[in-house]
């Protein structure tokens, strides 16, 4: 099985990209985020006639996530969980299904703004709750895979200037400690379990030329359980879809499972 995330920064304005790129990347799920368009504007027939099912939590204008499943895997209907139990929130940022017996969450976490500021304290509650939230699932379900744009820089070498960066937003020291918090769950970043290139990054500003200049961070994440990390053979990310005609400022991450 592959699994991918992508943020598509307006799957409104980015659809025949998404269309283009499930028909060249032979993924079987794709979490996406950033669908910025309600429900009822979801293109399902669209990606229906591409070969792929979609389960999605829209909102105008901003935010949204979805999973879109290749026609023929097994998907359980009843359990699809949009945003964290118990958790209030009008912002929609997450939603979770299991295909094929993996317990797949698609996930756009809050940027922050920046330390200090409400939105930021916004960002550590919700990180709380989902890390939470998480350590129940993976009790249920063994084989859990969480994907999306963390909004969070992990480590140094994912971030392409770490000093200009230094207690920045996305790379804040706290950002940091909930990134190593969702790993001590029990879950391994796919990307490090194999050698990478350096500076490999999976976003970049849309100014100063950032995407040329290689500019960017590592904020786009596949978080994976103990089950499914002994099954995975490669993590990449997929840089193409960032050269092409008005694209989203992130690159797909790719896992191979098994």
């Amino acid at each position: 099985m592959k699994i991918a995330t992508w943020n598509v920064n307006s799957l409104k304005v980015r659809q025949q990209h998404v269309i283009d790129w499930l028909a060249s990347s032979n993924v079987d799920v794709l979490c996406l985020q950033e669908l910025k368009l309600p429900d009822e504007k979801f293109p399902r027939a669209e990606l229906a006639a591409a070969g792929f099912k979609s389960w999605f939590a829209g909102q105008k204008t901003y935010n949204g996530v979805g999973i879109l499943v290749r026609d023929g895997m097994e998907v359980d209907e009843v359990n699809v969980i949009r945003n964290i139990p118990g958790f209030e929130d009008l912002q929609q940022r997450v939603i979770a299904a299991t295909v094929e017996g993996v317990r797949i969450v698609s996930a756009y976490f809050p940027n922050g703004q920046a330390p200090g500021t409400e939105k930021f304290a916004y960002k550590m509650r919700w990180l709380d709750a989902l890390r939470e939230w998480l350590r129940g699932e993976m009790a249920h379900h063994p084989k859990l895979a969480l994907l999306g744009d963390y909004n969070i820089a992990p480590d140094d070498r994912d971030v392409h200037d770490p000093k200009a960066w230094e207690g920045q937003n996305l790379v804040s020291s706290e950002e940091r400690a909930h990134f190593v918090q969702l790993v001590e769950l029990g879950l391994t970043d796919a990307f490090r379990k194999f050698e990478q290139p350096e500076k490999l990054y999976t976003w970049w500003d849309y100014r100063m030329m950032a995407f040329r200049r290689n500019m960017g961070l590592r904020i786009d994440h596949i978080l994976l359980s103990a089950e499914l990390s002994a099954l995975c053979t490669s993590c990449e990310v997929d840089k193409a879809p960032r050269k092409w005609d008005q694209p989203s400022d992130h690159a797909p991450v790719i896992a191979t499972l098994g």
